[in-house]
């Protein structure tokens, strides 16, 4: 596929963005040496922009960042795609709603990963901005689309943003890029959180109801509009 000057200009902005993005991961201490990938999807066409595979955060440079077909396929770049290109893919190709998606290695919700639990209920934070349990997708290889493939399958089943994918870590989905991060960094917060009570007691669940609720109020009523809601 040729990159035309249309593509180039919305190219070029999503290269800046995803390299700013990129510097969040650290930031939140989501991310250790060259783990982790934030992606974005190239509106109206079927490209995405994501980082090149086993590079510094440091060297992350918009001109870094590597663009791709929805097959995983370079289409414009001088190094090679993450290792995670083909799940990112996949989840453009069979969501068209989301617009960035992100994973981690994140410390907390990758421990939850590993022992395979949910991350349940039991914070208003967790039912505004997840809408219930993170819930965990099923074991995956990588080097195809098959992590992709369990991201979709269990997010068509939830609202919530983020999955733990067993044995690997969490991926989060976004109307944006930067939505994505926002949830990346709530997924691990939330994770160490209810980890935390976990150690003092049996945390106290939300009910249905009150999720509901909570979730309502956040996506449809809180914050400004046309402004970024930032708790």
């Amino acid at each position: 596929m040729t990159i035309t000057a249309e593509i180039a200009g919305l190219v070029a902005g999503l290269r800046t963005d995803v390299a700013r993005l990129h510097a969040e991961l650290p930031r939140w201490g989501l991310v250790v040496w060259t783990a982790g990938n934030v992606s974005a999807r190239v509106p109206g066409h079927d490209l995405l922009v994501i980082k090149p595979s086993g590079v510094g955060y440091d060297e992350l440079t918009p001109e870094a960042m590597v663009v791709t077909d929805l097959g995983g396929n370079l289409v414009d770049g001088d190094r090679s795609p993450s290792s995670d290109t083909a799940a990112h893919a996949y989840v453009y190709a069979h969501l068209p709603g989301v617009g960035g998606v992100v994973h981690t290695h994140s410390t907390y919700a990758t421990a939850w990963a590993a022992r395979g639990e949910p991350i349940p209920c039991v914070l208003t934070m967790m039912g505004d901005e997840f809408g219930g349990e993170i819930p965990i997708g099923p074991f995956a290889l990588i080097g195809d689309d098959s992590i992709g493939r369990g991201i979709v399958e269990t997010l068509r089943r939830h609202r919530s943003p983020a999955v733990l994918m067993q044995n690997h870590g969490p991926f989060t989905v976004g109307r944006t890029a930067k939505d994505a991060v926002k949830a990346a960094v709530m997924c691990e917060e939330v994770a160490r959180t209810v980890h935390i009570a976990r150690q003092l007691g049996e945390p106290l669940p939300i009910a249905p109801a009150d999720i509901d609720a909570l979730y309502d109020r956040y996506q449809n009523v809180y914050g400004q509009t046309g402004v970024d809601d930032d708790e």
